[in-house]
């Protein structure tokens, strides 16, 4: 069997795994392991299995996954997202299909202090579902707006995806996580006008709440100055360069623990509920990266990556013929897997393919997050739906699945413009000296 055959092989049993509910990080750490030991050799499976997971999770980079994780999750505990969605939602909720709006809106914003698609989803979704609701909106609007809104956090910096692209590809973080601003932004627009073309067609799934006075929309602006000023201090001290990346998460963890304190959001059970979750998050992250690099060095061993280039080229394809195959693959992996895993999965192989082609390794991460992005809102495996159902017991999969065709096709519109016009994935990680 040639080494890219037996790569494939490994690929298809690792999806096949987790198709059968076996733990993402499992399935490609057992298929790595085996299938490393079978082309090299058991005595030397000792020595990747000793090494491996050490170099999973040593590099220094890593260090701001936990704490823009712990960032996340004390912005919500102080209260920030409510805040966050009211405030939109006195100016947009009179429109039609208003506080669908407002959701959008709120999960842009809260996604740039989060970083997480899951959290966002789960934090907006237990504000914006019941008001919603209490408006008379639709499941399939109410649902799908959460969901896709989620999809934001990972897009908007800072951004998980982007930190764990940017060490397994040696490229900057920094850099990627200015990529990733106006391509959120335009999600952002695109869902909005996801959610005023579904209302066109049928005002019954959203109908206008009652207009807000000048004077309460300035009271609400008032109660966002933790927002901003957190926004301002994480992503405003990167791309003027007073921190790192790894301090700019720092700083941003310990002014979320500070705004949740000051506005008397910090009880005991609160801090241990946090730090618990944190952990719990942060150790799913990292055992999916020991999971990744075992089945990477399988990857290598097969010679997977240098067949699957030199195949391309033999079959004489244009770069961006390429790249439609790659998205669709991509679409249809999505349905199978979380998006982190489908990444760590797939990296190795497919971003030497594309860098080869001669496309911006930082406009590939944002095509790839983007990717990504559809992934946690299709079905059959879409995490933010497993999410609602999480925070809506009542709600079904069915419900929200209808109503999200409208937003993946908005995705497939930004993909289209991101290739036709790269500069809005890579105009801003230029100006950065």
């Amino acid at each position: 069997m040639s080494g890219t055959a037996q790569g494939l092989a490994g690929f298809a049993l690792v999806v096949a795994l987790i198709f059968l509910r076996v733990p993402v990080a499992v399935a490609m750490g057992v298929v790595g392991a085996a299938g490393y030991g079978m082309l090299n050799g058991w005595p030397s499976l000792g020595f990747v299995m000793g090494r491996a997971p050490f170099e999973s999770v040593f590099p220094s980079g890593l260090s701001v996954v936990p704490l823009f994780v712990l960032m996340g999750v004390f912005s919500a505990h102080a209260g920030l997202s409510r805040s966050l969605y009211a405030f939109v939602a006195a100016f947009v909720g009179h429109l039609r299909g208003g506080l669908a709006l407002a959701t959008i809106g709120a999960s842009a914003v809260f996604g740039a202090i989060c970083g997480s698609s899951i959290a966002t989803a789960a934090t907006i979704g237990k504000i914006a579902l019941p008001e919603m609701r209490r408006h008379g909106y639709d499941d399939r609007l109410a649902a799908a707006s959460v969901a896709a809104g989620g999809t934001l956090g990972v897009m908007i910096p800072p951004s998980i995806l982007f930190v764990v692209y940017g060490l397994m590809t040696e490229n900057s973080i920094g850099r990627l996580f200015a990529s990733g601003i106006l391509p959120g932004i335009l999600g952002m627009l695109l869902y909005m006008a996801a959610v005023s073309w579904m209302t066109s067609r049928d005002p019954r799934l959203g109908a206008a709440a009652e207009r807000r006075s000048w004077g309460e929309r300035l009271g609400h602006l008032r109660d966002i100055w933790q927002v901003v000023l957190l926004f301002g201090l994480v992503l405003g001290g990167m791309n003027f360069g007073w921190f790192s990346p790894t301090e700019a998460a720092a700083v941003g963890a310990f002014g979320a623990v500070a705004l949740a304190g000051i506005g008397g959001h910090l009880s005991r059970e609160r801090v241990v509920s946090g730090l618990l979750e944190t952990a719990h998050t942060t150790a799913m992250i990292f055992m999916i990266l020991i999971g990744a690099t075992l089945f990477n060095y399988f990857i290598d061993a097969t010679g997977f990556t240098q067949g699957l280039i030199a195949g391309v080229r033999d079959l004489a394809l244009g770069p961006y013929q390429v790249l439609l195959l790659v998205c669709l693959f991509y679409v249809v992996l999505g349905c199978l897997m979380d998006s982190l895993s489908m990444i760590l999965l797939t990296i190795s192989a497919v971003y030497p393919l594309m860098t080869s082609l001669g496309f911006d390794p930082i406009w590939f991460g944002v095509m790839l997050v983007t990717l990504g992005e559809i992934g946690m809102i299709t079905p059959p495996v879409g995490m933010n739906l497993f999410v609602l159902q999480s925070v809506s017991p009542g709600l079904r999969l069915q419900t929200v699945s209808r109503g999200i065709l409208p937003f993946v096709a908005a995705d497939g519109v930004r993909l289209l413009l991101l290739t036709l016009f790269p500069a809005i994935a890579t105009w801003l990680p230029s100006q950065i000296r």
